[in-house]
């Protein structure tokens, strides 16, 4: 399958594998929608509580405007989902098991008349700043 925008990428339940040119095209459409929005909730599909926790850090490190209450700490067995809501600060984490593996960010609105967008999922290493 083609991915050319970030549209694309909601016909995954796992982040697909992406070469350095799919990486920078969408990188930079999200970084429109994200400047577009006025707070983020992020959510990490991954195999491992530490898998999970720094892959949410590259994001953290990324956008430097977006501040985490410390998410070091929190401890899940087995396949986890981590969610972080940007405009509270607060993380927490889950085991759940039989979904995807990949990241998905949520831009959200203070106005109530625009509709929340959720994009994703991106692989584990896409906001590795070495990645774009």
């Amino acid at each position: 399958m083609q991915i050319n925008q970030l549209a694309d990428l909601n016909n995954f339940k796992t982040a697909p594998v992406l070469d350095i040119n799919q990486s920078r095209k969408l990188s930079k459409e999200l970084d429109t929608k994200i400047r577009d929005s006025d707070w983020l909730t992020i959510g990490v599909m991954a195999k491992s509580d530490l898998e999970a926790k720094v892959a949410f850090k590259t994001i953290v490190e990324k956008y430097s405007l977006i501040d985490f209450k410390n998410f070091g700490d929190l401890i899940a067995i087995g396949n986890v989902f981590l969610k972080g809501n940007q405009r509270t600060g607060e993380v927490y984490i889950r085991t759940e098991y039989g979904l995807g593996e990949g990241i998905l960010l949520t831009c959200q609105y203070d106005d109530q008349s625009k509709e929340s967008k959720t994009y994703g999922p991106f692989p584990l290493s896409f906001f590795a700043t070495k990645n774009h």
